[in-house]
């Protein structure tokens, strides 16, 4: 379990809900707080990984834009 007492390297200052209302549920804030560090971590080894194989930093960047920007949400209305 990742140390959950700072902040994670891309955490906003407060999470927003969908109507802009800030999010207040402790419990909620560390569970995505716990989310964001590991994905960092991950995102940080295979971005070495890729980099010691020889591969373009750039083009392993916008692989993982990429890879963000075509998540499902399987929860979205309307």
């Amino acid at each position: 379990m990742p140390d959950t007492k700072q902040p994670a390297k891309a955490e906003p200052q407060k999470w927003l809900q969908p109507d802009g209302d800030p999010i207040s549920c402790e419990e909620s804030i560390l569970v995505l707080r716990e989310n964001l560090i590991e994905i960092e971590d991950i995102c940080q080894e295979a971005l070495e990984d890729a980099v010691l194989m020889d591969v373009s930093e750039k083009q392993f960047r916008e692989v993982l834009h990429d890879m963000v920007e075509k998540l499902a949400n399987p929860y979205k209305k309307g």
